[in-house]
Protein backbone atom coordinates (compact mmCIF):
# COMPACT_ATOMS: atom_id res chain seq x y z
CA UNK A 1 0.00 0.00 0.00
CA UNK A 2 1.59 3.98 -1.17
CA UNK A 3 1.11 6.01 1.61
CA UNK A 4 -0.17 9.31 -0.09
CA UNK A 5 1.93 12.93 0.63
CA UNK A 6 -1.00 15.45 1.37
CA UNK A 7 -1.80 18.52 3.48
CA UNK A 8 -5.01 20.51 4.35
CA UNK A 9 -5.88 22.69 1.69
CA UNK A 10 -9.16 23.20 -0.99
CA UNK A 11 -9.85 22.02 -3.46
CA UNK A 12 -9.25 21.66 -7.37
CA UNK A 13 -12.51 21.87 -9.42
CA UNK A 14 -10.20 22.13 -12.79
CA UNK A 15 -11.87 18.49 -13.96
CA UNK A 16 -14.79 20.35 -14.43
CA UNK A 17 -13.93 24.13 -15.44
CA UNK A 18 -10.85 26.46 -15.21
CA UNK A 19 -13.35 29.20 -13.16
CA UNK A 20 -16.65 30.41 -14.51
CA UNK A 21 -15.48 32.76 -16.50
CA UNK A 22 -13.62 29.61 -18.51
CA UNK A 23 -14.78 29.80 -22.45
CA UNK A 24 -15.79 25.80 -22.12
CA UNK A 25 -17.89 26.66 -19.26
CA UNK A 26 -19.13 30.07 -20.90
CA UNK A 27 -20.10 27.53 -24.45
CA UNK A 28 -22.02 24.94 -22.26
CA UNK A 29 -23.86 26.98 -20.83
CA UNK A 30 -25.41 28.49 -23.84
CA UNK A 31 -25.22 24.51 -25.18
CA UNK A 32 -27.78 24.12 -22.63
CA UNK A 33 -30.31 26.50 -24.70
CA UNK A 34 -29.26 24.77 -27.55
CA UNK A 35 -29.35 21.24 -26.93
CA UNK A 36 -32.58 21.63 -25.50
CA UNK A 37 -34.14 23.70 -28.39
CA UNK A 38 -33.22 20.83 -30.62
CA UNK A 39 -34.67 18.25 -28.48
CA UNK A 40 -38.26 20.08 -29.06
CA UNK A 41 -38.01 18.82 -32.71
CA UNK A 42 -38.83 15.22 -31.22
CA UNK A 43 -41.75 16.37 -30.03
CA UNK A 44 -43.84 15.10 -33.34
CA UNK A 45 -42.44 11.64 -33.08
CA UNK A 46 -43.88 10.93 -29.64
CA UNK A 47 -46.90 8.45 -30.41
CA UNK A 48 -47.46 5.38 -29.61
CA UNK A 49 -45.45 3.71 -32.39
CA UNK A 50 -42.42 5.15 -32.28
CA UNK A 51 -40.03 2.92 -33.41
CA UNK A 52 -37.27 1.86 -31.16
CA UNK A 53 -34.18 3.17 -32.48
CA UNK A 54 -35.84 6.40 -32.95
CA UNK A 55 -36.88 6.14 -29.25
CA UNK A 56 -33.00 5.43 -28.01
CA UNK A 57 -32.13 8.24 -30.17
CA UNK A 58 -34.23 10.70 -27.90
CA UNK A 59 -32.94 8.95 -25.17
CA UNK A 60 -29.34 9.10 -25.83
CA UNK A 61 -30.32 13.20 -26.24
CA UNK A 62 -32.06 13.70 -23.01
CA UNK A 63 -28.89 11.91 -21.56
CA UNK A 64 -26.53 14.20 -23.15
CA UNK A 65 -28.23 16.99 -22.24
CA UNK A 66 -28.70 16.15 -18.23
CA UNK A 67 -25.47 14.98 -18.24
CA UNK A 68 -23.88 18.41 -19.02
CA UNK A 69 -26.96 19.86 -16.87
CA UNK A 70 -24.71 18.01 -13.87
CA UNK A 71 -21.40 18.92 -14.74
CA UNK A 72 -22.69 22.79 -14.65
CA UNK A 73 -24.77 22.69 -11.28
CA UNK A 74 -22.14 20.80 -9.82
CA UNK A 75 -19.40 23.62 -10.59
CA UNK A 76 -21.51 26.01 -9.07
CA UNK A 77 -22.57 24.16 -5.99
CA UNK A 78 -18.88 23.67 -5.06
CA UNK A 79 -17.86 27.04 -5.62
CA UNK A 80 -20.79 28.35 -3.91
CA UNK A 81 -19.84 26.08 -0.50
CA UNK A 82 -16.45 27.53 -1.07
CA UNK A 83 -17.80 30.34 0.41
CA UNK A 84 -21.41 30.98 0.79
CA UNK A 85 -20.54 34.70 1.38
CA UNK A 86 -19.51 35.10 -2.32
CA UNK A 87 -21.97 37.00 -3.80
CA UNK A 88 -20.60 35.99 -7.51
CA UNK A 89 -21.43 32.83 -7.19
CA UNK A 90 -24.39 33.20 -5.25
CA UNK A 91 -25.16 35.32 -8.94
CA UNK A 92 -23.90 32.39 -11.22
CA UNK A 93 -26.16 29.57 -8.63
CA UNK A 94 -29.02 31.76 -9.09
CA UNK A 95 -28.33 31.58 -13.47
CA UNK A 96 -27.43 28.54 -14.07
CA UNK A 97 -30.54 27.34 -11.88
CA UNK A 98 -32.84 29.50 -13.82
CA UNK A 99 -31.06 27.63 -17.11
CA UNK A 100 -31.50 24.43 -15.69
CA UNK A 101 -34.96 24.80 -15.41
CA UNK A 102 -36.28 26.54 -18.46
CA UNK A 103 -34.35 23.34 -20.11
CA UNK A 104 -36.15 21.14 -18.09
CA UNK A 105 -39.53 23.05 -18.81
CA UNK A 106 -38.51 22.57 -22.58
CA UNK A 107 -38.09 18.91 -22.34
CA UNK A 108 -40.63 18.31 -19.43
CA UNK A 109 -43.21 16.93 -22.40
CA UNK A 110 -40.92 13.61 -22.94
CA UNK A 111 -41.53 12.11 -19.07
CA UNK A 112 -45.05 13.36 -19.78
CA UNK A 113 -45.65 11.26 -22.71
CA UNK A 114 -43.78 8.60 -21.31
CA UNK A 115 -45.81 8.31 -18.40
CA UNK A 116 -49.21 8.63 -20.92
CA UNK A 117 -48.43 5.50 -22.27
CA UNK A 118 -50.27 2.18 -21.48
CA UNK A 119 -48.26 -0.50 -19.77
CA UNK A 120 -48.04 -2.58 -23.18
CA UNK A 121 -46.83 0.13 -25.08
CA UNK A 122 -44.52 1.41 -22.28
CA UNK A 123 -42.82 -2.23 -22.38
CA UNK A 124 -42.28 -2.56 -25.67
CA UNK A 125 -39.72 0.00 -25.81
CA UNK A 126 -38.56 -0.73 -22.54
CA UNK A 127 -36.90 -4.56 -23.58
CA UNK A 128 -34.68 -2.16 -25.83
CA UNK A 129 -33.56 -0.16 -23.53
CA UNK A 130 -32.00 -2.15 -20.96
CA UNK A 131 -28.87 0.42 -19.59
CA UNK A 132 -32.10 2.77 -18.83
CA UNK A 133 -34.42 0.17 -17.43
CA UNK A 134 -34.65 1.10 -13.63
CA UNK A 135 -34.66 4.83 -15.01
CA UNK A 136 -37.83 4.50 -17.35
CA UNK A 137 -39.79 2.27 -14.80
CA UNK A 138 -39.40 5.18 -12.43
CA UNK A 139 -40.63 7.92 -14.39
CA UNK A 140 -43.46 5.92 -14.78
CA UNK A 141 -43.74 4.89 -11.12
CA UNK A 142 -45.26 8.71 -10.40
CA UNK A 143 -47.94 8.83 -13.36
CA UNK A 144 -50.66 8.99 -10.75
CA UNK A 145 -49.06 12.46 -9.43
CA UNK A 146 -48.17 13.80 -12.45
CA UNK A 147 -50.01 17.20 -13.48
CA UNK A 148 -50.92 18.53 -17.22
CA UNK A 149 -47.60 20.22 -18.66
CA UNK A 150 -48.53 23.69 -18.23
CA UNK A 151 -49.40 22.76 -14.30
CA UNK A 152 -45.30 20.91 -14.37
CA UNK A 153 -44.06 23.82 -15.97
CA UNK A 154 -45.61 26.80 -13.13
CA UNK A 155 -44.22 24.43 -10.55
CA UNK A 156 -40.88 24.47 -11.66
CA UNK A 157 -40.62 27.84 -12.34
CA UNK A 158 -42.62 28.82 -8.95
CA UNK A 159 -39.69 26.31 -7.34
CA UNK A 160 -36.94 29.00 -8.43
CA UNK A 161 -38.19 31.97 -6.71
CA UNK A 162 -39.97 30.48 -4.03
CA UNK A 163 -38.82 26.91 -1.85
CA UNK A 164 -35.24 27.16 -3.62
CA UNK A 165 -35.19 31.08 -2.74
CA UNK A 166 -35.95 29.86 0.90
CA UNK A 167 -33.35 27.21 1.27
CA UNK A 168 -30.82 29.85 -0.44
CA UNK A 169 -31.86 32.44 2.47
CA UNK A 170 -31.86 29.75 5.31
CA UNK A 171 -28.31 28.48 3.92
CA UNK A 172 -27.10 32.42 3.45
CA UNK A 173 -28.63 33.45 7.09
CA UNK A 174 -27.24 30.47 9.27
CA UNK A 175 -23.80 30.46 7.36
CA UNK A 176 -22.56 33.61 8.35
CA UNK A 177 -23.41 33.16 11.89
CA UNK A 178 -20.62 33.62 14.09
CA UNK A 179 -20.75 32.61 17.43
CA UNK A 180 -18.65 34.28 20.68
CA UNK A 181 -17.12 32.04 23.22
CA UNK A 182 -14.91 32.29 25.51
CA UNK A 183 -11.92 29.97 25.98
CA UNK A 184 -9.24 30.40 28.85
CA UNK A 185 -10.70 33.81 29.68
CA UNK A 186 -10.34 35.17 25.74
CA UNK A 187 -13.43 35.68 23.94
CA UNK A 188 -13.48 34.00 20.79
CA UNK A 189 -15.35 34.45 17.30
CA UNK A 190 -15.89 31.09 15.82
CA UNK A 191 -17.88 29.31 13.04
CA UNK A 192 -20.70 26.80 13.96
CA UNK A 193 -18.37 23.47 13.65
CA UNK A 194 -15.57 25.65 15.42
CA UNK A 195 -18.46 25.65 18.40
CA UNK A 196 -19.59 22.28 18.01
CA UNK A 197 -15.71 21.07 19.15
CA UNK A 198 -16.27 22.65 22.62
CA UNK A 199 -19.61 20.43 22.81
CA UNK A 200 -17.44 17.33 22.89
CA UNK A 201 -15.35 18.91 25.42
CA UNK A 202 -14.08 16.76 28.50
CA UNK A 203 -15.73 20.04 29.98
CA UNK A 204 -19.29 20.01 30.94
CA UNK A 205 -19.34 24.05 31.53
CA UNK A 206 -17.95 24.52 28.14
CA UNK A 207 -20.61 21.56 27.01
CA UNK A 208 -23.33 23.47 27.96
CA UNK A 209 -21.57 26.51 27.43
CA UNK A 210 -21.44 25.60 23.88
CA UNK A 211 -24.47 24.36 23.35
CA UNK A 212 -25.72 27.39 25.07
CA UNK A 213 -24.52 29.74 22.39
CA UNK A 214 -25.26 27.77 19.85
CA UNK A 215 -29.04 28.18 20.40
CA UNK A 216 -28.75 31.74 21.69
CA UNK A 217 -27.23 32.77 18.25
CA UNK A 218 -30.78 30.30 16.53
CA UNK A 219 -32.93 31.52 18.72
CA UNK A 220 -32.64 35.47 18.39
CA UNK A 221 -33.41 34.28 14.70
CA UNK A 222 -36.13 31.53 15.49
CA UNK A 223 -39.28 33.24 14.86
CA UNK A 224 -37.60 34.32 11.02
CA UNK A 225 -36.02 30.65 10.41
CA UNK A 226 -39.59 29.33 11.79
CA UNK A 227 -41.03 31.47 8.47
CA UNK A 228 -38.82 30.24 6.24
CA UNK A 229 -39.88 26.31 7.39
CA UNK A 230 -43.44 26.68 7.85
CA UNK A 231 -43.40 28.02 4.32
CA UNK A 232 -41.44 25.77 2.98
CA UNK A 233 -43.67 22.86 4.70
CA UNK A 234 -47.17 25.06 3.30
CA UNK A 235 -45.18 24.75 -0.23
CA UNK A 236 -44.44 21.13 -0.06
CA UNK A 237 -48.57 20.71 1.39
CA UNK A 238 -49.68 22.79 -1.64
CA UNK A 239 -47.84 21.36 -4.22
CA UNK A 240 -47.86 17.02 -3.10
CA UNK A 241 -51.35 17.00 -1.19
CA UNK A 242 -53.39 19.41 -2.32
CA UNK A 243 -52.23 18.91 -6.51
CA UNK A 244 -50.58 15.93 -6.89
CA UNK A 245 -52.70 14.11 -4.67
CA UNK A 246 -50.12 12.33 -2.63
CA UNK A 247 -51.34 10.42 0.47
CA UNK A 248 -49.20 11.91 2.87
CA UNK A 249 -46.46 14.37 2.97
CA UNK A 250 -43.82 11.81 3.81
CA UNK A 251 -45.49 9.53 0.91
CA UNK A 252 -44.24 12.26 -1.70
CA UNK A 253 -40.30 11.20 -0.53
CA UNK A 254 -41.15 7.78 -0.58
CA UNK A 255 -42.26 7.01 -3.87
CA UNK A 256 -39.35 9.27 -5.34
CA UNK A 257 -37.55 7.04 -2.66
CA UNK A 258 -38.96 3.62 -4.31
CA UNK A 259 -39.59 2.61 -0.29
CA UNK A 260 -43.82 1.59 0.25
CA UNK A 261 -45.26 3.93 3.11
CA UNK A 262 -45.54 0.84 4.58
CA UNK A 263 -41.78 -0.26 5.25
CA UNK A 264 -40.97 3.67 6.05
CA UNK A 265 -43.31 3.25 8.93
CA UNK A 266 -42.08 0.16 9.99
CA UNK A 267 -38.55 1.77 10.35
CA UNK A 268 -39.95 4.53 12.75
CA UNK A 269 -42.11 2.10 14.43
CA UNK A 270 -39.01 0.04 15.49
CA UNK A 271 -36.79 2.96 16.39
CA UNK A 272 -39.62 4.21 18.72
CA UNK A 273 -39.78 0.51 19.93
CA UNK A 274 -35.67 0.70 20.60
CA UNK A 275 -35.36 4.08 22.64
CA UNK A 276 -35.10 1.99 25.77
CA UNK A 277 -32.02 1.03 24.34
CA UNK A 278 -30.19 4.11 23.93
CA UNK A 279 -31.59 5.62 27.10
CA UNK A 280 -29.79 2.62 28.84
CA UNK A 281 -26.71 3.43 27.29
CA UNK A 282 -27.29 7.18 27.98
CA UNK A 283 -27.60 5.38 31.66
CA UNK A 284 -24.49 3.56 31.31
CA UNK A 285 -22.78 6.97 30.21
CA UNK A 286 -23.80 8.82 32.83
CA UNK A 287 -22.24 5.95 35.35
CA UNK A 288 -18.57 6.61 33.47
CA UNK A 289 -18.91 10.27 33.54
CA UNK A 290 -19.60 10.29 37.29
CA UNK A 291 -22.38 12.73 36.57
CA UNK A 292 -25.03 13.17 39.35
CA UNK A 293 -27.13 14.05 36.15
CA UNK A 294 -26.96 13.62 32.97
CA UNK A 295 -28.16 16.47 30.47
CA UNK A 296 -28.63 16.64 27.21
CA UNK A 297 -25.64 18.95 26.41
CA UNK A 298 -23.77 15.70 28.05
CA UNK A 299 -24.94 13.27 25.55
CA UNK A 300 -21.24 13.35 23.12
CA UNK A 301 -19.54 14.38 26.12
CA UNK A 302 -16.08 12.23 25.73
CA UNK A 303 -15.29 9.51 28.52
CA UNK A 304 -11.50 10.31 28.11
CA UNK A 305 -10.06 13.95 29.11
CA UNK A 306 -7.85 13.78 26.41
CA UNK A 307 -7.75 16.47 23.64
CA UNK A 308 -5.17 15.01 21.37
CA UNK A 309 -5.22 16.36 17.71
CA UNK A 310 -4.85 14.46 14.78
CA UNK A 311 -2.97 15.80 12.25
CA UNK A 312 -4.95 15.74 8.70
CA UNK A 313 -2.12 13.84 6.70
CA UNK A 314 -2.29 11.49 9.84
CA UNK A 315 -6.30 10.87 9.53
CA UNK A 316 -5.57 10.35 5.68
CA UNK A 317 -3.08 7.53 6.32
CA UNK A 318 -5.20 5.66 8.79
CA UNK A 319 -8.69 6.04 6.72
CA UNK A 320 -6.51 4.60 4.00
CA UNK A 321 -5.18 1.39 6.27
CA UNK A 322 -8.89 0.89 7.76
CA UNK A 323 -10.27 0.86 4.10
CA UNK A 324 -6.96 -1.48 2.80
CA UNK A 325 -6.82 -3.88 5.49
CA UNK A 326 -11.00 -4.10 4.54
CA UNK A 327 -10.24 -4.39 0.80
CA UNK A 328 -7.97 -2.63 -1.13
CA UNK A 329 -10.14 -1.99 -4.11
CA UNK A 330 -12.06 -0.11 -1.44
CA UNK A 331 -8.99 1.93 -0.33
CA UNK A 332 -8.10 2.55 -3.81
CA UNK A 333 -11.28 4.05 -5.03
CA UNK A 334 -11.48 6.13 -1.84
CA UNK A 335 -7.96 7.68 -1.98
CA UNK A 336 -8.45 8.73 -5.49
CA UNK A 337 -10.36 11.69 -4.19
CA UNK A 338 -7.31 12.85 -2.18
CA UNK A 339 -4.70 11.91 -5.23
CA UNK A 340 -6.72 14.33 -7.59
CA UNK A 341 -7.50 17.22 -4.68
CA UNK A 342 -11.33 16.37 -4.84
CA UNK A 343 -10.97 17.62 -1.06
CA UNK A 344 -11.66 20.11 0.50
CA UNK A 345 -10.93 20.18 4.30
CA UNK A 346 -9.51 23.42 5.50
CA UNK A 347 -11.55 25.93 8.25
CA UNK A 348 -12.12 29.17 6.39
CA UNK A 349 -14.82 31.99 6.89
CA UNK A 350 -18.23 31.67 5.06
CA UNK A 351 -17.60 28.14 3.98
CA UNK A 352 -20.51 25.74 3.71
CA UNK A 353 -20.38 23.91 7.40
CA UNK A 354 -20.53 20.17 7.47
CA UNK A 355 -19.37 17.94 5.34
CA UNK A 356 -20.42 16.69 1.74
CA UNK A 357 -20.02 14.17 -1.55
CA UNK A 358 -21.31 15.42 -4.74
CA UNK A 359 -21.02 13.51 -7.82
CA UNK A 360 -21.39 15.50 -10.91
CA UNK A 361 -21.68 12.56 -12.75
CA UNK A 362 -20.28 8.97 -14.09
CA UNK A 363 -16.82 9.21 -15.03
CA UNK A 364 -15.84 11.94 -12.68
CA UNK A 365 -14.02 11.54 -9.33
CA UNK A 366 -16.55 12.57 -6.90
CA UNK A 367 -16.03 16.24 -4.74
CA UNK A 368 -15.75 15.80 -0.78
CA UNK A 369 -16.00 18.72 1.52
CA UNK A 370 -15.16 19.09 4.94
CA UNK A 371 -14.00 21.29 7.80
CA UNK A 372 -11.35 19.10 9.74
CA UNK A 373 -10.04 20.30 12.74
CA UNK A 374 -8.20 17.11 13.83
CA UNK A 375 -11.02 15.82 16.21
CA UNK A 376 -11.44 12.35 16.38
CA UNK A 377 -15.16 12.58 14.81
CA UNK A 378 -13.66 14.32 11.95
CA UNK A 379 -11.40 11.15 11.23
CA UNK A 380 -14.85 9.11 11.40
CA UNK A 381 -16.28 11.83 9.11
CA UNK A 382 -13.34 11.45 6.48
CA UNK A 383 -14.68 8.17 6.45
CA UNK A 384 -18.27 8.80 5.64
CA UNK A 385 -17.70 10.93 3.28
CA UNK A 386 -14.98 8.48 1.68
CA UNK A 387 -17.06 6.06 1.87
CA UNK A 388 -19.71 8.02 -0.90
CA UNK A 389 -17.74 8.82 -3.00
CA UNK A 390 -16.76 4.92 -3.34
CA UNK A 391 -20.44 4.57 -3.45
CA UNK A 392 -20.29 6.67 -6.62
CA UNK A 393 -17.12 5.31 -8.32
CA UNK A 394 -18.08 1.95 -7.72
CA UNK A 395 -21.44 2.64 -10.19
CA UNK A 396 -19.01 4.55 -12.47
CA UNK A 397 -20.31 2.45 -15.54
CA UNK A 398 -24.32 3.41 -14.55
CA UNK A 399 -25.61 5.92 -16.77
CA UNK A 400 -26.23 9.71 -15.28
CA UNK A 401 -30.22 8.70 -14.25
CA UNK A 402 -28.99 5.37 -12.20
CA UNK A 403 -25.72 6.23 -11.00
CA UNK A 404 -26.71 7.62 -7.73
CA UNK A 405 -27.88 5.12 -4.70
CA UNK A 406 -31.63 6.99 -3.79
CA UNK A 407 -31.60 8.42 -0.52
CA UNK A 408 -32.08 5.54 2.08
CA UNK A 409 -29.54 3.30 0.10
CA UNK A 410 -26.88 6.58 0.13
CA UNK A 411 -25.49 5.38 3.67
CA UNK A 412 -24.90 2.29 2.80
CA UNK A 413 -21.00 2.35 2.19
CA UNK A 414 -20.44 5.89 3.85
CA UNK A 415 -21.40 4.50 7.34
CA UNK A 416 -20.16 0.94 6.52
CA UNK A 417 -17.03 3.09 5.92
CA UNK A 418 -16.97 3.97 9.35
CA UNK A 419 -17.84 0.78 11.18
CA UNK A 420 -14.20 -0.76 8.77
CA UNK A 421 -12.67 2.28 10.61
CA UNK A 422 -14.01 1.66 14.51
CA UNK A 423 -13.35 -1.74 13.70
CA UNK A 424 -9.76 -1.44 11.99
CA UNK A 425 -8.88 0.95 15.43
CA UNK A 426 -10.43 -1.71 17.89
CA UNK A 427 -8.14 -4.35 16.62
CA UNK A 428 -5.07 -2.02 16.74
CA UNK A 429 -5.67 -1.16 20.49
CA UNK A 430 -4.62 -3.14 23.06
CA UNK A 431 -5.36 -1.08 25.96
CA UNK A 432 -9.21 -1.86 27.31
CA UNK A 433 -9.77 1.47 28.66
CA UNK A 434 -8.90 3.04 24.57
CA UNK A 435 -10.90 0.27 23.66
CA UNK A 436 -13.99 1.24 26.05
CA UNK A 437 -13.89 4.60 24.03
CA UNK A 438 -13.96 3.46 20.91
CA UNK A 439 -17.04 1.50 21.23
CA UNK A 440 -18.29 4.78 23.29
CA UNK A 441 -18.35 6.52 20.09
CA UNK A 442 -19.56 4.26 18.13
CA UNK A 443 -22.64 3.90 20.23
CA UNK A 444 -22.60 8.14 19.84
CA UNK A 445 -22.75 7.51 16.40
CA UNK A 446 -25.47 4.96 16.18
CA UNK A 447 -27.54 7.07 18.58
CA UNK A 448 -27.48 10.39 16.38
CA UNK A 449 -27.53 8.58 13.03
CA UNK A 450 -30.39 5.68 13.89
CA UNK A 451 -32.70 7.47 16.91
CA UNK A 452 -31.61 10.59 16.31
CA UNK A 453 -32.36 10.98 12.47
CA UNK A 454 -35.80 8.79 13.43
CA UNK A 455 -36.93 11.40 15.73
CA UNK A 456 -36.49 14.24 13.54
CA UNK A 457 -38.61 12.41 10.95
CA UNK A 458 -41.68 12.03 13.32
CA UNK A 459 -41.18 15.68 14.20
CA UNK A 460 -41.56 16.56 10.37
CA UNK A 461 -44.73 13.82 10.04
CA UNK A 462 -46.36 16.24 13.15
CA UNK A 463 -44.87 19.48 11.89
CA UNK A 464 -46.24 18.68 8.08
CA UNK A 465 -49.49 17.83 9.55
CA UNK A 466 -49.74 20.82 11.84
CA UNK A 467 -48.61 23.69 9.91
CA UNK A 468 -51.62 23.50 6.76
CA UNK A 469 -53.55 23.71 10.12
CA UNK A 470 -52.14 26.85 10.95
CA UNK A 471 -50.02 25.51 13.63
CA UNK A 472 -47.17 28.67 14.95
CA UNK A 473 -43.46 28.75 16.13
CA UNK A 474 -44.62 28.48 19.89
CA UNK A 475 -46.53 25.25 18.84
CA UNK A 476 -43.70 23.75 17.06
CA UNK A 477 -41.75 24.49 19.81
CA UNK A 478 -43.72 22.83 22.41
CA UNK A 479 -44.38 19.80 19.69
CA UNK A 480 -40.37 19.67 19.51
CA UNK A 481 -39.47 19.24 23.12
CA UNK A 482 -42.65 16.66 23.51
CA UNK A 483 -40.41 14.66 20.63
CA UNK A 484 -37.54 15.43 22.62
CA UNK A 485 -38.95 13.86 25.81
CA UNK A 486 -40.16 11.34 24.25
CA UNK A 487 -37.12 10.07 22.53
CA UNK A 488 -35.10 10.35 26.64
CA UNK A 489 -37.69 9.53 29.30
CA UNK A 490 -36.25 10.16 32.14
CA UNK A 491 -32.66 9.43 31.04
CA UNK A 492 -31.64 12.73 29.89
CA UNK A 493 -32.56 16.21 31.44
CA UNK A 494 -33.59 18.38 28.93
CA UNK A 495 -32.37 22.07 29.50
CA UNK A 496 -34.88 24.75 28.16
CA UNK A 497 -32.28 25.45 24.71
CA UNK A 498 -32.98 22.43 23.05
CA UNK A 499 -36.37 23.67 22.00
CA UNK A 500 -34.60 25.90 19.11
CA UNK A 501 -32.64 22.72 17.93
CA UNK A 502 -35.13 22.33 15.06
CA UNK A 503 -34.53 25.55 13.00
CA UNK A 504 -30.68 24.68 13.13
CA UNK A 505 -31.35 21.36 11.10
CA UNK A 506 -30.67 22.31 7.38
CA UNK A 507 -32.20 18.99 5.86
CA UNK A 508 -35.42 19.37 7.50
CA UNK A 509 -35.68 23.19 5.47
CA UNK A 510 -33.50 21.75 2.10
CA UNK A 511 -35.22 18.19 1.28
CA UNK A 512 -38.39 17.12 3.99
CA UNK A 513 -38.07 13.78 5.00
CA UNK A 514 -34.45 13.15 3.93
CA UNK A 515 -33.44 11.73 7.29
CA UNK A 516 -34.99 8.37 7.42
CA UNK A 517 -32.74 7.98 4.81
CA UNK A 518 -29.78 7.83 7.85
CA UNK A 519 -31.62 5.43 10.18
CA UNK A 520 -32.48 3.43 7.37
CA UNK A 521 -29.33 2.99 5.84
CA UNK A 522 -27.48 2.32 9.58
CA UNK A 523 -29.75 -0.33 10.59
CA UNK A 524 -29.00 -2.16 7.31
CA UNK A 525 -25.14 -1.49 8.01
CA UNK A 526 -25.55 -3.04 11.12
CA UNK A 527 -26.92 -6.00 9.45
CA UNK A 528 -24.28 -5.80 6.02
CA UNK A 529 -21.07 -5.86 9.08
CA UNK A 530 -22.77 -8.63 11.07
CA UNK A 531 -22.37 -10.93 7.71
CA UNK A 532 -19.29 -9.63 6.77
CA UNK A 533 -17.58 -10.53 10.25
CA UNK A 534 -19.43 -13.83 9.70
CA UNK A 535 -18.37 -14.59 6.28
CA UNK A 536 -15.12 -12.52 6.24
CA UNK A 537 -13.39 -12.04 2.49
CA UNK A 538 -16.79 -14.53 0.99
CA UNK A 539 -18.88 -11.36 2.08
CA UNK A 540 -17.10 -9.15 -0.58
CA UNK A 541 -18.67 -9.78 -3.44
CA UNK A 542 -21.93 -9.80 -2.10
CA UNK A 543 -21.29 -6.23 -0.80
CA UNK A 544 -19.63 -5.29 -4.30
CA UNK A 545 -22.59 -6.12 -5.57
CA UNK A 546 -24.68 -4.09 -3.58
CA UNK A 547 -23.28 -0.97 -3.51
CA UNK A 548 -21.80 -1.09 -7.86
CA UNK A 549 -25.78 -1.48 -8.50
CA UNK A 550 -25.91 2.49 -7.38
CA UNK A 551 -29.74 3.34 -8.22
CA UNK A 552 -29.95 0.83 -11.43
CA UNK A 553 -32.37 -1.56 -9.48
CA UNK A 554 -34.98 -1.00 -6.76
CA UNK A 555 -33.82 -0.73 -2.95
CA UNK A 556 -36.35 -3.60 -2.89
CA UNK A 557 -34.15 -5.50 -5.34
CA UNK A 558 -30.76 -4.75 -3.90
CA UNK A 559 -31.17 -5.52 -0.40
CA UNK A 560 -32.23 -8.90 -1.57
CA UNK A 561 -28.74 -9.04 -3.13
CA UNK A 562 -27.64 -8.95 0.34
CA UNK A 563 -30.41 -11.76 1.77
CA UNK A 564 -32.54 -8.85 3.10
CA UNK A 565 -36.51 -8.38 3.47
CA UNK A 566 -37.32 -5.36 4.29
CA UNK A 567 -40.92 -5.91 5.10
CA UNK A 568 -39.98 -8.07 7.96
CA UNK A 569 -39.97 -6.03 11.43
CA UNK A 570 -36.75 -8.46 12.00
CA UNK A 571 -34.76 -7.30 9.41
CA UNK A 572 -34.96 -3.79 11.49
CA UNK A 573 -34.99 -5.15 14.95
CA UNK A 574 -31.23 -7.19 13.74
CA UNK A 575 -29.74 -3.54 13.41
CA UNK A 576 -30.81 -3.13 17.04
CA UNK A 577 -29.93 -6.38 18.36
CA UNK A 578 -25.97 -6.02 17.19
CA UNK A 579 -26.31 -2.90 19.39
CA UNK A 580 -27.64 -4.37 22.25
CA UNK A 581 -24.80 -6.85 21.98
CA UNK A 582 -22.10 -3.93 21.78
CA UNK A 583 -23.93 -2.36 25.04
CA UNK A 584 -24.05 -5.59 26.92
CA UNK A 585 -19.99 -5.72 25.58
CA UNK A 586 -19.18 -2.32 26.72
CA UNK A 587 -20.85 -2.97 30.52
CA UNK A 588 -18.40 -6.20 30.42
CA UNK A 589 -15.54 -3.75 30.22
CA UNK A 590 -16.24 -1.76 33.25
CA UNK A 591 -16.47 -4.67 35.57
Amino acid sequence: MEKLTVKQKKWDLSALYASHKDDRFIKEMALVETLSAAFEEYRPLLTAEISSIQFIEILNKYEELITLESRLMAYTELWFSEDTQNDEAMTLYAQIESVITEAGNRTLFFNLWWKSLTDEEAERLIQHCPRHEYFLREIRHTKPFTLTETSEQIINLKNITGVSALVNLYEMITNRYQFSFSVDGEEQKLTRDGLMMYAHSASADQRKAAYQELYRVYGNDGKILGQIYQNIVRDWYYENIHLRKYSSAISARNISNDIPDQVVELLLETCKKNTGLFQDYFQVKKQLLKLEEFHRYDLYAPISSSDQKTSYSDAVDIVQEAFYAFDPRFADLAMRIIREDHMDSEIRHGKRSGAFCLTAGPQLTPWVLQNFQGKSTDISTMAHELGHAVHSLSANDKNIFEQQACLPLAETASTFAEMVLTDFLLKKEPDSEVRRDLLLKQMDDNYSTIQRQAYFALFEKQAHQMIPQGAGFEELNQTYKDNLQDQFGNAVILDEEFQWEWISIPHIYATPFYVYAYSFGQLLVLSLYQKYKEEGKDFLPKYWQIISAGGSESPEAILQKGGFNFYEESFWQGGFNVLREQLDFLKSLMK
